[in-house]
């Protein structure tokens, strides 16, 4: 009997602390959460105009540009360079390819065979692939890779580190201080999964020799696994909304964009004008852009150059580079919007376009709206009717948003559903990364490569892979230890 008391005298508390609730919930709601909520909903609306408003700038200015301005090629004087066979080589720049590596089991072949096949005469042409790698037996097989192409001819330089101080940014930097680099004018930058067709460098060169006052040349990505899973279409549909809309709105109207860290040909002149590379944020690429931009260089897209890519096809690879690339320009921002605001070589149009387009909307303003006006507000207005949403806020701005965002890839405008869906769940992650940098918080600097998979899934390495321990198999080395360890590879 005392046990049934007790259940009731429970029952008869659960009760009363839901009607306490619910009668608290009636005095506060009125006069706190209804405001409150309101607040919210007017501010989002606030964001998706802004957003709204910098999509249909962009459309219009990409329309424009496609029926009435010159071709880059027109507009900067390309020309390529000759073949003279009096001259020889001689008319060609020095030119310096870096690429990047940390345990690229899976692609390293790939990239360092397409640096190595890229036309350009080899007495002009250094390869330095930065090899941060930790695994011992990666650091064997990229090195043999090396001699096997320095075996053929090819100048090639292996380099490791002692440490991965400045990750990225720090391997590019160390890279340029070498001695052989001082006689390179350019230098073109691949990430290990990127592939350029042979003729990248005298398809990009040319800009940089006819135009003193151009510091980066860009070309656009493809991906070679976009069809791999629904992830990756999706991907590819934010991408090529970037390449095909941002980048070119960029270089046509301002002649700036965010470098996207590979694929790219850089004036070194320019890069030490800038102050070299920095490792402060998780974007060294974007750092930099702004910072030549700053000192009046100007940058140029081309969309028909493109170079072969992967993207990531593990939810885990995703997560980590979307919280680098929310994180980081949001950082970014907050150390450089004073320094952008004071500079005095730029023009007052071409800050605003950097502040406000470029920063604000495009990397802060464009994934908290997605979260806080789709994933929290609009289902906030259901549980308290006495908010409301206009009709053109809730479904004709994000429908038009939605459609502008998939001009850049058309074959795949039926997954807009699927798309949409996606773009909320990362929502979440990308604004709270973008709070991070905002805030500089805990993981400001947290920097994960995004793994490659190559084509590791179908071809599983085995042991004939390994590279070889005899010394009679391995190519002459010499090995300078320094803090930085330079294995120079040669014949």
């Amino acid at each position: 009997m005392a046990m049934q008391m007790s259940q009731e005298e429970l029952l008869e508390i659960r009760g009363d602390l839901a009607g306490q609730l619910l009668l608290i919930w009636d005095v506060i709601k009125a006069p706190v959460i209804v405001p409150l909520v309101r607040l919210g909903v007017y501010l989002c609306l606030t964001m998706s105009l802004m957003l709204f408003m910098e999509r249909l700038y962009m459309g219009v200015v990409i329309i424009l540009v496609k029926l009435f301005w010159k071709k880059p090629e027109k507009r900067y004087n390309f020309e390529p360079i000759p073949d003279d066979v009096e001259l020889g080589s001689s008319i060609f720049p020095f030119v310096l390819v870096q690429i990047p590596m940390f345990n690229e089991r899976e692609v390293y072949k790939i990239s360092i065979g397409a640096a190595c096949n890229l036309s350009w005469p080899a007495d002009r042409l250094v390869i330095q692939v930065l090899d941060d790698s930790t695994d011992p037996v990666i650091k064997d097989m990229v090195e043999l890779e090396c001699q096997r192409w320095a075996s053929k001819g090819i100048n090639i330089v292996y380099q490791i580190r002692e440490n991965r101080v400045g990750y990225k940014a720090g391997a590019l930097k160390e890279g340029l201080k070498r001695s052989y680099v001082k006689d390179c004018e350019f230098v073109a930058i691949f990430d290990a999964d990127f592939r350029p067709e042979p003729d990248f460098l005298r398809r990009s060169i040319p800009f940089l020799t006819r135009n003193p006052d151009i510091a980066l040349i860009q070309a656009r990505w493809r991906f070679v696994n976009a069809d791999e899973c629904l992830m990756t279409r999706m991907q590819e549909m934010s991408l090529d909304y970037h390449f095909t809309v941002e980048q070119e709105v960029g270089s046509s109207t301002h002649a700036f964009f965010g470098f996207n860290g590979t694929a790219g040909v850089w004036r070194i002149a320019a890069i030490n004008e800038a102050g070299g590379w920095k490792d402060r944020t998780t974007v060294e690429d974007m750092d930099l852009a702004v910072r030549a931009s700053l000192r009046g260089w100007k940058f140029v897209y081309l969309g028909d150059l493109q170079v072969k890519s992967e993207l990531p096809s593990t939810f885990k690879a995703f997560r980590f580079q979307q919280h680098r690339w929310s994180c980081g320009p949001a950082n970014l921002f907050r150390k450089m919007v004073m320094e952008i605001v004071k500079n005095k070589k730029v023009r007052f149009w071409k800050k605003v376009y950097v502040i406000y387009s470029f920063f604000l909307v495009r990397k802060i303003v464009a994934h908290m709206v997605t979260f806080f006006f789709y994933c929290i507000m609009l289902p906030l207005t259901i549980l308290i009717p006495e908010v409301e949403v206009p009709i053109w806020g809730s479904v004709y701005i994000p429908s038009i948003i939605t459609i502008l965002n998939s001009v850049g890839t058309p074959r795949s405008i039926h997954l807009l559903f699927y798309w949409i869906l996606f773009e909320n769940v990362m929502s979440l992650h990308r604004t709270k990364a973008t709070l991070i940098g905002l805030l500089e918080a805990g993981r400001v600097n947290e920097w994960v490569v995004t793994e490659k998979l190559g084509d590791g899934l179908r071809n599983k390495p085995n042991a004939k892979d390994k590279p070889p321990t005899s010394a009679a198999n391995k190519a002459p080395v010499k090995r300078f230890r320094s803090k930085l360890i330079d294995r120079y590879v040669y014949i």
